[in-house]
């Protein structure tokens, strides 16, 4: 065998397909982002006080244990901060556990059309991912309990999903954790939590409570705060000490975690954002709707993904609204789904350009 002439990555992470963000018009531009899911109200103005009075700060190291913002999500959620560990983005967290609890010749589970990043962070751990087929863009958990093997160890579920902003309601989630073995991870992806107005859904906290192999993950990226890369995990005291042990010693900067910790207290701010997208949400997907020439999967998170006839007439909206100065997100290449576009919500203005646009498509079509 030769000897290398550079230095080699581990076997399989050049196969590793790199995460493809939303696009964003060109700088200058005046182009209207719907592409990332952020926030439709931008930042909580407590949030970026807070971020500002960091600035006399800079030269000092954060604590190293996020305790501002883990004492903060205590209050404001009534968990013990104890069991809260901060990241540096809720992906930061991913890749994380995907490392404590993953290795060669593990399997993870995961829905066909879950969060793209699952499969980055199985693979860089050495495991392999297993995709299971959902149903009609949702979960399906007899599906996700008949893929179990031996050798799997962490199943992976976004709740609301993204990018079909479909979700499990509380029984549901509990019937998939009562499927699986003690030794196997369930982790709860809840990136969209703030924004679900489903009476039967829930966070799965109470779930981690009562049980040694659950974790729920959140972040700050879609209230207003992605900018500042802010996530967090609760898990069990077992598991919180293993993520602890590798993650980064001040992993979340100081600004991002004062930001932070003013933003879970500004509950007006929260509701506010909340009340906007609940009216937008629903007010697109009736409006798609009514046309009959689009599908609107119903959505529980800040988008919604609107199913166009086939990958043409999806490729000719994105187009079309982009020239209009309306950047939406391609799914076709990451997701799999060709046919489909995921819009994010974001003021009244974007919203009705969305909707006229593409109605106005259908009659030229």
């Amino acid at each position: 065998m030769s000897q290398p002439t550079r230095p080699v990555p581990q076997a399989g992470i050049l196969d590793i397909a790199p995460y493809l963000p939303g696009k964003s018009g060109a700088a200058g531009t005046s182009y209207v982002k719907l592409s990332s899911n952020e926030s439709p109200l931008g930042a909580s103005p407590k949030a970026i006080e807070a971020f500002r009075s960091a600035a006399e700060t800079l030269d000092i190291y954060p604590e190293g244990s996020s305790r501002i913002l883990r004492t903060a999500l205590g209050e404001v959620h009534g968990l013990d901060p104890e069991l809260i560990v901060c990241g540096n983005g809720s992906d930061d967290l991913l890749h994380l556990l995907a490392q404590c609890y993953l290795g060669e010749g593990d399997e993870a589970i995961m829905s066909r059309y879950g969060f793209s990043v699952y499969p980055i962070i199985t693979k860089a751990a050495g495991a392999q991912i297993v995709m299971v087929d959902e149903d009609d863009y949702r979960a399906d958990v007899d599906a996700l309990l008949a893929a179990v093997t031996e050798r799997t160890k962490v199943l992976w579920l976004a709740n609301p999903n993204n990018p079909t902003g479909t979700y499990l309601p509380d029984s549901e989630i509990r019937r998939l954790h009562a499927g699986l073995r003690p030794d196997i991870l369930l982790v709860v992806d809840n990136a969209y939590a703030e924004y679900v107005t489903a009476e039967d859904f829930t966070t799965g906290a109470d779930l981690v409570r009562e049980a040694e192999n659950v974790v729920m993950v959140r972040t700050f990226s879609k209230m207003g705060l992605a900018a500042a890369r802010i996530g967090w995990m609760m898990g069990p005291a077992h598991v919180v000490d293993a993520i602890n042990r590798i993650r980064g010693p001040f992993n979340v900067n100081l600004p991002a975690q004062l930001a932070g910790a003013a933003a879970a207290r500004d509950q007006e701010f929260n509701d506010k954002l909340k009340a906007h997208n609940a009216l937008w949400r629903d007010w697109i997907t009736a409006e798609l709707d009514s046309s009959n020439h689009f599908r609107v999967v119903p959505s529980q998170a800040n988008f919604v993904m609107v199913l166009f006839p086939d990958a043409e007439h999806a490729a000719l909206a994105f187009e079309t609204l982009r020239e209009r100065g309306l950047i939406v997100r391609e799914i076709g290449p990451s997701y799999g789904i060709p046919d489909g576009l995921r819009i994010s919500i974001g003021s009244e203005q974007a919203m009705r350009g969305v909707a006229g646009i593409l109605k106005a498509l259908v009659k030229v079509a």
